[in-house]
């Protein structure tokens, strides 16, 4: 439920991970000339700025503002206390656009708010503050690190799931309350309001993003989105089948699949995939067809044999990963999931296997993050569990599909509302983005083709459906690209940098609908193999088109047309 973990720390990895390394109201001391903008100037009910200081210019971002508060602070039924923690910074050459950046994991703590981490791969490498967009960044409702919650270890960040507003405000309330604020405060400080208002995040900062575009299409005119976990509580129960999955090939997890596996995997599935888009580059780019080519049973070994193959009992535990989870009636409770060049690799073993993070046990993110969040927040009532890792993976191992999945959907006079209603769009199941199409909005969604966390297969079905329900003109307001190769939001078998942000501007500003968004290499990305040039490009392509080789320089984006399937 976060991003990218070396790359991206600042938006949503192991502060995200953690939940939280913040408190609420870090105030700073007022700066002269910084902002005039106070609690008193604003008078807005429950809002408190805690102060402001000016941050000159550097690395590679503007001279700019920062201000900080907090709203609605308040103590949950659980006796603890809770705000809505914000940050907005506030660049003095501003552009007139502002940019809420949603952020990853379980929030929980108010990261800078620069419009960076993995979200500064989807713009090119720029952030939207070094582009001159004023930031707001909040740490939704609740901090990760409250001393209260010390005690619960690795439960601490999701201890929050205990007071149902917390809950709310992190499914959607808290950008409920914030966008109107921002607003405020951009119109006192610079003296105007916004020209235009974006929306933008990777992982569950892409669920909040995809929920807004449905509760509060209103306050923005585009939405950026990235791996959306719009169908996060669903997705949740996928940890507790994966462990149990996993666990069938090995007793203890992180052995399940080695690294050495992974890196056998993600080769053979380029080998059957790798020329279906008219060139042998190392990019599975067409994702439909690969999936007719590739067979889970072609890696398992012949008799006698140990080398470049997978024992049975390691691919029948990724068949039962990859086929989603099920009750014992047979019916689907999340995804499936496709496969792509990028399974196998690095931060696909983080989150499925096995990490690299010494106080998890380098247990995965599923069993140690993830298994707390789906016992305090997506289930109804919250199911207390300890922080440790052996209580965590004992919880997935123990998870029931026919009992304990329905929790999602489950309510109660304390709770009257399940995790599906507070965490996903209304019409998650059925869209139609009646308002949001009513109000001209714009939304690009970029999705990774072989991220662990979210399946592509999910994301596709919401938008075939959207597609099916306006008649085949979804692509007049919301358009899908899929990023071959791509894990969790960056990473991966992949040319994991493009500037989605300019094309959703272009598009709500100008009117230029994106059919392609240039992706090229990260020279930070550790797992693009060393033959890769690095000046290499491919286009996105709009869904359900991808990047077909046309001829000409194998490493340019203009030798790759946007073929159908």
């Amino acid at each position: 439920m976060t991003a990218g973990f070396h790359r991206s720390l600042p938006m949503s990895s192991a502060a995200g991970l953690l939940l939280g390394l913040a408190t609420h109201g870090a105030a700073f001391a007022q700066d002269e000339g910084c902002t005039k903008v106070t609690t008193q100037s604003l008078a807005i009910p429950g809002l408190v700025i805690d102060g402001s200081k000016m941050q000159e210019a550097g690395d590679g971002l503007p001279k700019h503002c920062i201000l900080t508060g907090q709203v609605n602070d308040r103590t949950g039924v659980d006796g603890k206390h809770y705000a809505i923690g914000f940050e907005m910074r506030l660049p003095v050459d501003w552009n007139g656009r502002f940019l809420s950046q949603e952020n990853g994991g379980g929030d929980g703590a108010v990261v800078p708010a620069t419009g960076d981490g993995p979200g500064a791969l989807a713009s090119g490498g720029k952030p939207a503050l070094a582009r001159g967009f004023a930031v707001l960044s909040s740490d939704a409702g609740h901090s990760g690190q409250d001393p209260a919650n010390k005690a619960l270890g690795l439960a601490a960040g999701a201890a929050f799931g205990l007071d149902p507003q917390a809950r709310r405000d992190y499914g959607y309330s808290a950008d409920i309350t914030l966008a109107p604020i921002a607003k405020a405060i951009i119109a006192a400080h610079y003296g105007r309001k916004p020209d235009h208002s974006y929306m933008f995040g990777c992982s569950n900062g892409g669920r909040h993003t995809m929920v807004a575009a449905t509760r509060m299409p209103e306050a923005y005119d585009g939405f950026l989105v990235g791996d959306p976990g719009f169908d996060l509580p669903r997705a949740a129960i996928q940890h507790a089948w994966d462990a149990q999955a996993f666990v069938k090939a090995d007793p203890d997890i992180r052995k399940s699949i080695t690294k050495e596996d992974g890196e056998l995997i993600s080769r053979k599935i380029v080998a059957a995939c790798d020329k279906l888009d008219g060139l042998e580059d190392g990019l599975t780019e067409n994702l439909a067809a690969c999936q007719k080519a590739f067979d889970f049973d072609s890696l398992i070994c012949a008799p006698g044999a140990t080398a470049d193959c997978l024992p049975k009992a390691k691919v029948e535990a990724l068949k039962m990963s990859f086929a989603g989870p099920r009750n014992s009636k047979g019916e689907a409770l999340y995804s499936d999931w496709p496969v792509d060049g990028g399974v196998g690799t690095g931060n696909w073993r983080m989150w499925k296997v096995e990490s690299p993070i010494p106080p998890w046990d380098h247990y995965p993110i599923i069993a140690t993050m993830g298994a707390s969040s789906l016992q305090y927040i997506f289930t109804t009532p919250p199911t207390p569990v300890a922080g440790s890792t052996e209580a965590l993976i004992k919880s997935l191992l123990s998870f029931n599909f026919d009992r304990d999945a329905p929790k999602i959907y489950a309510t109660t006079d304390a709770f009257p509302q399940s995790a599906m209603e507070f965490m996903t769009p209304p019409d998650a199941d059925d869209p139609k983005l009646a308002q949001f199409r009513q109000l001209a909005r714009k939304m690009i969604i970029y999705h990774g083709q072989a991220d662990p966390v979210f399946s592509i297969d999910d994301t596709i079905r919401w938008y075939e459906k959207l597609n099916a329900n306006l008649d085949g003109k979804a692509n007049v307001d919301v358009r899908l690209f899929a990023v071959p190769g791509m894990t969790h939001c960056t990473d991966g078998l992949a040319l994991d940098k493009f500037d989605a942000l300019t094309a959703l501007v272009d598009w709500v500003e100008k009117g230029k609908a994106p059919d392609r968004i240039i992706a090229t290499v990260d020279p930070t990305n550790k797992e693009i193999p060393a033959s890769w040039s690095p000046t290499r490009a491919r286009p996105l392509c709009a869904w359900p088109n991808y990047a077909k080789y046309s001829g000409g320089d194998p490493e340019s984006a203009g030798s790759f047309e946007c073929s159908e399937p």
